[in-house]
C-alpha cells in the first residue's frame, strides 16, 4: 500500500469533479477497418499507443481516509482482448449484433483498480471490421477518441511517434496554475453570476423519479448549403449553433439561459496529443432580450466564448450545497470537427461511433458540420418530446441563417405544419341563436312547458308558467322606474326564489342586472352598486349608500304586485348588457365586466352540447349568485325546462345536510368548486353528495379528487370547467374518461366551446410550440364587451387578434398554461400575483393595498400558501410601524370591513420581512403561520368538551396542538374548513351550531360555551324532513296570489 501512495498522483480537477459526478462512466468509440487487416499487427499498433500513452494504462486508488483516490500509472498493461466473427450473418444481424455491443459499451461497468482498457474486433467480413475501445470516462474525453482514429491507423503503419507529453504533466500543470498566486483569471469566473445554471425547467420535463443518468439521442441532418453558406461568413460555425441554442432555449421557457460548452482545454500547441480528460465546461452566458437582432446575438456569443476560453484553466467546478448527484450544467453544448479518415499500410480507418460522457446534463447538443446530435436524459424527457425539439431546432436555425437582422422575438420555430395544427385546434364554428336574448329563450321554455317546476328553494317552489308571471310584473314595474337596455339594475337578495325572479323581470324590461351578494361588506356594496341606477332588493337589505337610488323591495313593493303578468316588450336586442359582474382588481377596488346577451347565449349553447342531458333535467346551485360560476346551471335549467334547485347557503356548506336533500331530490347536473367538493366529500354522505354530471371548475383540479370521486360514484360523468369571467363564465371543457390519467399535476383544461378561439402566446405574441407554456389569449363569440366605463383598462386587456383580418379581440387572462400532445391545454399558473382561493378569483395587490392603508402598518406581503395539498389559503404578513401597537384581530376586523370573507388572509405580524441577496422580499422565507402562536399565547383545552373540539380542530387544521382562545382563522381557517368543523361537531354533539355562530366566536372556549348552552336548551340535531318533489307534487300558494297580492315569494 505504501508503494502505492509513493507512485500516486492526484486527479486532475476535471477527474476529480467527475468522480464526485458520476466516476463509473464509460466512454467507448469504434473504428470501422477496411482493407486486408492484419490482426496481429493490429494488436502490436495497439500495444504501442497503450506504451506510448500513460493514461491508457490508469488505474485509480482509493486510499484508506482519502475520499477521492489517486492515479496510479502502470509500467504495462495488458487489455482484455476478445474477436467476434459475424461474417456469416446478414446485415440486419450484424446491425443488431452491432448494436447491442455499442449499448453494453456504454454501460460498461470498470474496476477502476484493475485493467481498464477493453478492445473488441468484430469481424464483418473479409475486409471489414470494427474495433471497439471502452474505457472508463476518468480516462478520456471526446476528443481523445477521435484522436485514437490517428494514432492507431499510424502506428499500424509503423509510424511511431517521438515522446508525449503525458496526461500526468498535464493533471500537474492544471493545478500548478491554480496554486499560483496571480488571480486575474480567478477572479473573471467570481464575477459571473451563474447561480441558477442548474435550475432551469425545460418544457415537458417530467419530475425525476430515479437518480439514474439514462442517456439516449436523436438526430438531425444540417442543411449542407446553409452549413456552406456560413463557413463563408465571418462568424465560425459553432457560434452560429450555439447562438441559435440559446436563442431557442430562451423563447422556449423565457429564462436566462446559461449553456455549458465544452473546451477541449488544449489550447496550447505542445498539449494537442495529450490523450486524456482535458476537456471542461464553461458557463456561457448571454443576456438576451426581445429586440435583439440575431446578428447581434451572434456578436454576444462569440464574446462570450472568447472570454471564457481565455479564463478556462481557472474555472474550477466545486460541489454545490454538498449535491453532487445533479447537473450542475441543465443544458450543454458541444461542437466537434469532423475526423477525417485515415490510411496505414493498405487499411482505411474511420470514426464510426463515438461517446464520452463527463457531464450529467437534462440535455446537450453535440454538433458537426454535418448533423446536430440531441443527446437527453430519458429519465427526464420522452423521444417524442425530443423530436419536436429537433424541429424547432431545425426551424430556428434556418430562420436565422436566411434573415439574421430580424429580432429573435420574431424568429420562426414552428414549421408550417406544426404552426397550422395549432390553429386547427380553434375550428369551432357552430351556428346559435345570436340575435336573441336570454330571456326570449326562456319566454319560449315557459310557453312550451308552462306546468313544470322551474326552480326550487328549500320547500319553495315555482312551475314556468309562475315564475314567467312574476317575473313580468316586476319588468313592467322596473320599465316604468326608467330601466331600458344598457340600464343595469343592481339584485341585492340571498339565494331564495327572488333572486331568479328578479333576475329575469331585470332582463324581461330590458335592463341588465348587477348581482349583489348582502354577505358583503357594506363598503364593497356600495362601491359596487355605483353603476346601478336602479336596486332590486328587500328591506333589510337597504343599507346606507341607497338612498340616491330609486329602489324597489320585492317584500313590500305593492305597486310591482299590480303589473301585468304579460310579457314585457323591450328594445333590448343581442349586443345589449345582460350582467355586469365585479371581479377582485390589484389597485384595491373591483372591476366591473360587461356581458352581452350574444355572448351569454353563445355560452349557453357551448355548454349544453358538452352536458349532454336529458330534456327536463334538474341542476342544482351551491355556489353564490354574485359570481359567475352558477351560470353554468342557472340559465341551461331555465332556457331548456330542466328544474333549478337553488340551496341556501347554510345546507351548501353542510355535507350531512346536502347529501339528505340530494338524497330526495336527485340531481342531474352539479356545478361546483373542487375544494368545496373536497370538502364535503370528508363527510360520512359523499356518494349521495354526487350527481350523474359533474362540473368542476373556479380553480385547478387535482387528479386525487377524481380519483375519490370515481372511486365513491364510478358512474358519475365528470367534466373539468375553465373560463374567465371576461369570457363568459367558461370556454375549456375535459370529459374525464375512467382510467384517465396524465403525467401533470392537474386535470387539463381542455378544449375550446364552439365559436371560441384559445391562443398560447409568448411574451411577444408569437404562437408557442406544444409542451411549451405561455400566455392563454381567449377570443371568440363569447369575449365580454370589456370593463363597464373603464375603457383604459379594457383597452390593456383586450387586444386586437393579430391573427384575424378583420377587428376580433383576444383576452389576455395572464394564466400560463400550454398544449398536451393530444390538443388538450394544461394549466400551470399565473403570470401575476392573481390567484384562486375556493373558485373566488381575487388580486393579491387589492389585499396588500387596503391593509397598507391601516394606520399600524409599515409593509405587507400577501402570500397564497398551499402547505398541506388542495389547501390554498391567503396569508397577510405584516410589519408595523416602529412603536406601533398593533395585533392580528384588529386588521382582520379592518379588512372585513372592506373585503368579503373570501378575501380575508390570516395575519403574522413581524419585526422584519426577510429579504435576499439583492435586498427583495424572500417569500421562500416566510414562515408557516401554524408555527406563529397568537397574541394570547397558549391555554390549554381542560373540559373534556374543549379537549373534543381541539382534537377536531387540530385534525381539521392539520396542526399539533390548539389553544382554547387560538382563533380558528388566525391558524389557517376558512369557511370550508370551518363547515367541515362544524359537520364534525355535529357528530361528536349531536347539535346544530350556525356558520355564523361560528365567525362569530372563531376560538374553542367560544364554540365550547355555545355546545353547552345549546344542550342546556334541549336543542339537539333534529334533520327536517324534506318532501320529494314530482312533477304534479303540491306547489307554494304563489299560484293562487292574484295581481292586487304582495309579491312575497
Amino acid at each position: 500500500m505504501h508503494s502505492k501512495t509513493l507512485g500516486g498522483f492526484r486527479l486532475s480537477p476535471q477527474q476529480k469533479r467527475l468522480w464526485l459526478l458520476q466516476q463509473d462512466s464509460a466512454a467507448y468509440c469504434a473504428l470501422l477497418l477496411e482493407g486486408n487487416l492484419k490482426v496481429d499487427v493490429l494488436k502490436t499498433a495497439l500495444e504501442q499507443v497503450l506504451n506510448q500513452h500513460e493514461i491508457l494504462r490508469t488505474t485509480f486508488h482509493r486510499l484508506p481516509g482519502m475520499k477521492i483516490p489517486v492515479m496510479v500509472v502502470a509500467d504495462s498493461s495488458v487489455p482484455l482482448w476478445r474477436e467476434i466473427d459475424l461474417s456469416d450473418q446478414e446485415p440486419q444481424q450484424q446491425e443488431a449484433k452491432i448494436t447491442a455491443l455499442f449499448q453494453e459499451a456504454k454501460r460498461a461497468n470498470f474496476d477502476l483498480e484493475q485493467v481498464s482498457l477493453h478492445l473488441s474486433l468484430l469481424k464483418l467480413s473479409a475486409d471489414k471490421y470494427i474495433l471497439l475501445i471502452s474505457l472508463p470516462a476518468l480516462c478520456a474525453d471526446s476528443w481523445t477518441l477521435q484522436k485514437l482514429v490517428e494514432k492507431i491507423s499510424l502506428a499500424y503503419a509503423g509510424d511511431f511517434s517521438t515522446e508525449e507529453v503525458q496526461y500526468v504533466q498535464f493533471s500537474e500543470w492544471q493545478h500548478q496554475l491554480l496554486e499560483e498566486e496571480d488571480a486575474t483569471g480567478k477572479e473573471y469566473w467570481e464575477h459571473q453570476d451563474i447561480s441558477n445554471l442548474d435550475r432551469i425547467k425545460l418544457p415537458f420535463e417530467r419530475n425525476l423519479k430515479k437518480s439514474e443518468f439514462e442517456i439516449d439521442c436523436v438526430s438531425l441532418t444540417l442543411d449542407s448549403k446553409a452549413v456552406a453558406k456560413l463557413e463563408k461568413s465571418d462568424i465560425a460555425l459553432d457560434i452560429w449553433l450555439l447562438a441559435s441554442w440559446q436563442v431557442l432555449l430562451w423563447r422556449l421557457t423565457g429564462e436566462e439561459i446559461i449553456v455549458g460548452a465544452s473546451v477541449d482545454g488544449r489550447e496550447f500547441e505542445t498539449l494537442h496529443s495529450v490523450l486524456g480528460l482535458c476537456t471542461k465546461w464553461l458557463p456561457i452566458k448571454s443576456c438576451l432580450e426581445a429586440d435583439l437582432r440575431f446578428k447581434e446575438v451572434l456578436e454576444l456569443v462569440s464574446q462570450a466564448m472568447r472570454e471564457a476560453s481565455e479564463w478556462q484553466e481557472y474555472f474550477v467546478w466545486e460541489p454545490f450545497d454538498g449535491v453532487t448527484s445533479k447537473a450542475q450544467f441543465a443544458v450543454g453544448f458541444e461542437f466537434e470537427q469532423s475526423v477525417l479518415k485515415r490510411f496505414g499500410a493498405g487499411v482505411s480507418f474511420s470514426l464510426l461511433n463515438f461517446y464520452s460522457c463527463i457531464e450529467r446534463f437534462k440535455i446537450k447538443l453535440v454538433c458537426t458540420r454535418e448533423k446536430a446530435d440531441f443527446y437527453y436524459d430519458s429519465n427526464l424527457f420522452s423521444a417524442e418530446t425530443i423530436q419536436r425539439l429537433v424541429k424547432q431546432f431545425q426551424t430556428l436555425f434556418a430562420s436565422a441563417t436566411e434573415n439574421p437582422e430580424v429580432a429573435i422575438s420574431q424568429l420562426e420555430i414552428l414549421q408550417p405544419s406544426d404552426r397550422a395544427q395549432l390553429l386547427a385546434h380553434n375550428n369551432t364554428q357552430t351556428d346559435y341563436p345570436e340575435q336573441q336574448c336570454i330571456h326570449h329563450l326562456f319566454e319560449a321554455q315557459a310557453a312550451q312547458t308552462p306546468d313544470n317546476i322551474a326552480v326550487v328553494f328549500e320547500d319553495q317552489q315555482l312551475t314556468y308558467r309562475e315564475l314567467n308571471a312574476r317575473a313580468n310584473k316586476i319588468a313592467h314595474h322596473l320599465q316604468l322606474l326608467g330601466v331600458k337596455p344598457e340600464v343595469v339594475v343592481g339584485l341585492c337578495l340571498e339565494r331564495s326564489l327572488d333572486m331568479v325572479v328578479g333576475m329575469l323581470g331585470i332582463l324581461k324590461a330590458g335592463g341588465a342586472y348587477l348581482p349583489l351578494d348582502p354577505a358583503l361588506p357594506q363598503e364593497r356594496l356600495d362601491f359596487m352598486s355605483q353603476v346601478a341606477q336602479v336596486l332590486l332588493t328587500k328591506r333589510q337589505f337597504c343599507g346606507n349608500g341607497y338612498e340616491e337610488k330609486t329602489t324597489v323591495c320585492l317584500d313590500e313593493d305593492w305597486e310591482a304586485a299590480q303589473q301585468s303578468n304579460a310579457n314585457p316588450t323591450s328594445e333590448a336586442n343581442s349586443k345589449n348588457l345582460v350582467y355586469v359582474l365585479f371581479t377582485s382588481g390589484s389597485t384595491g377596488k373591483p372591476k366591473p365586466v360587461a356581458i352581452e346577451h350574444q355572448q351569454l347565449l353563445n355560452y349557453l349553447r357551448g355548454i349544453l352540447d358538452k352536458l349532454n342531458l336529458r330534456t327536463g333535467a334538474s341542476f342544482a346551485l351551491v355556489s353564490t349568485f354574485a359570481a359567475d360560476l352558477g351560470n353554468t346551471v342557472i340559465f341551461p335549467a331555465l332556457c331548456t325546462g330542466g328544474c333549478l334547485h337553488i340551496v341556501s347557503a347554510e345546507r351548501a356548506t353542510d355535507s350531512a345536510a346536502l347529501a339528505n336533500y340530494f338524497g330526495r331530490y336527485p340531481i342531474d347536473c352539479l356545478k361546483i368548486v373542487p375544494s368545496h367538493l373536497a370538502a364535503l366529500l370528508a363527510s360520512s354522505h359523499s356518494a349521495q353528495i354526487l350527481p350523474q354530471r359533474l362540473v368542476l371548475g373556479g380553480e385547478a383540479l387535482s387528479w386525487q379528487l377524481i380519483e375519490q370521486i370515481q372511486q365513491q360514484k364510478p358512474e358519475c360523468q365528470i367534466l373539468n370547467h375553465y373560463g374567465p369571467t371576461e369570457a363568459t363564465v367558461g370556454v375549456l371543457t375535459y370529459q374525464v374518461d375512467k382510467g384517465d390519467r396524465h403525467d401533470s399535476e392537474t386535470v387539463p383544461l381542455g378544449r375550446p366551446l364552439a365559436n371560441t378561439q384559445v391562443y398560447v402566446l409568448d411574451r411577444h405574441l408569437q404562437l408557442v410550440p406544444v409542451g411549451v407554456s405561455g400566455e392563454l389569449y381567449i377570443g371568440g363569440a363569447g369575449l365580454a364587451r370589456g370593463y363597464l366605463n373603464r375603457e383604459d383598462l379594457t383597452a390593456f386587456r383586450f387586444i386586437s387578434n393579430p391573427f384575424s383580418d378583420t377587428e376580433a379581440r383576444l383576452y389576455k387572462t395572464g394564466d400560463l398554461v400550454r398544449y398536451l400532445p393530444d390538443g388538450n391545454l394544461e394549466f400551470l399558473g399565473r403570470t401575476d400575483d392573481q390567484v384562486k382561493i375556493r373558485g373566488f378569483r381575487i388580486e393579491l395587490g387589492e389585499i396588500e393595498t387596503l391593509l397598507s392603508q391601516h394606520p399600524s402598518v409599515r409593509q405587507v406581503v400577501i402570500l397564497a400558501r398551499e402547505d398541506e395539498p388542495g389547501d390554498r389559503r391567503l396569508v397577510a404578513y405584516v410589519v408595523p410601524h416602529p412603536g406601533q401597537v398593533t395585533n392580528t384581530n384588529d386588521l382582520r376586523h379592518f379588512l372585513q370591513q372592506k373585503l368579503p370573507e373570501y378575501m380575508v388572509p390570516s395575519v403574522v405580524i413581524l419585526k422584519a420581512l426577510p429579504l435576499t441577496a439583492n435586498g427583495k422580499v424572500d417569500r421562500g422565507a416566510l414562515p408557516v403561520p401554524d408555527q406563529i402562536r397568537p397574541e394570547l399565547g397558549f391555554v390549554a383545552p381542560g373540559t373534556s368538551t374543549e379537549q373534543a373540539i381541539a382534537k377536531i380542530w387540530a385534525e381539521v387544521l392539520g396542526i399539533e396542538q390548539v389553544g382554547i382562545h387560538d382563533n380558528f382563522f388566525e391558524l389557517g381557517g376558512h369557511s370550508l374548513l370551518a363547515t367541515l368543523v362544524i359537520s364534525k361537531l355535529r357528530q361528536a354533539f349531536q347539535v346544530e351550531l350556525p356558520l355564523r355562530d361560528f365567525f362569530e366566536m372563531p376560538t374553542i372556549a367560544g364554540v365550547a360555551k355555545k355546545i353547552e348552552q345549546t344542550k342546556d336548551k334541549g336543542a339537539y340535531l333534529n334533520e327536517p324532513e324534506i318532501v320529494a318533489v314530482s312533477r304534479t307534487a303540491h306547489r307554494v300558494k304563489l299560484s293562487s296570489l292574484k295581481d292586487g297580492d304582495p309579491l312575497t315569494l
